[in-house]
């Protein structure tokens, strides 16, 4: 719920001043209401009343915070980096580019990348009880390229599972990567996949479908 406070000044621009260093914010990030006029008593001197406002913080949408966080992450690195956000059905996409190596913000796999993004969304969704977004974090099309790599992965080893009939298990996955492998070879008739393990080593096992 946004902050609410009640302030008074001499006027009505030394209450809104009042106001904003009380809230410690800027002028951006809150609305005025005006709750009494100041007035000047009998012969401007007795009885003067000053200004009374109410003053109320904006609510900022998870996207404008997320943003805010990875500005400030990429300052603190010394990092010159462009964000471009684009809505998918999956949640709000920020593509990452610069001029500089991007490697540093991938990681292996793209773990460095994924734990940027479990961050972002803790400072996007942070206090929100409702319109939670979820931010998705792609550093030049890396998203889109190591799905292409995990799927032609799936169909290799499905490949491997029908020749030797033995089950094989992949590497550890996050639970988005280990949904495109069994996303990847649901429609294949002689093949099955399931998750094994606990988090996070859970991996994806492909093995043959056997007939009950």
């Amino acid at each position: 719920m946004a902050k609410v406070i009640e302030v008074s000044g001499r006027g009505i621009e030394e209450a809104k001043q009042n106001a904003l260093r009380d809230l410690g914010l800027p002028e951006s990030r809150v609305s005025f209401e005006i709750l009494e006029e100041p007035s000047k008593g009998f012969f401007g001197i007795i009885g003067n009343k000053g200004a009374k406002i109410r003053a109320s913080v904006k609510e900022i949408a998870p996207e404008e915070k997320a943003y805010d966080f990875l500005e400030k992450i990429f300052a603190a690195m010394n990092m010159d980096v462009t964000i471009n956000k684009k809505e998918s059905e999956y949640g709000c996409i920020f593509d990452l580019n610069s001029d500089q190596d991007m490697g540093i913000m991938i990681g292996k796999h793209g773990q460095t990348l994924d734990a940027l993004q479990y961050l972002t969304n803790m400072a996007a969704n942070k206090g929100a009880d409702e319109n939670r977004k979820h931010i998705i974090l792609d550093v030049e099309d890396y998203r889109s390229r190591r799905e292409d790599t995990l799927k032609h992965l799936a169909w290799r080893i499905a490949d491997k599972v029908r020749a030797s009939k033995r089950k094989m298990s992949l590497e550890p996955m996050n639970r988005h990567e280990r949904k495109i492998i069994h996303m990847a070879l649901q429609e294949e008739a002689d093949v099955i996949t399931y998750s094994d393990g606990e988090e996070p080593h859970r991996k994806v096992v492909i093995d043959i479908k056997r007939s009950k």
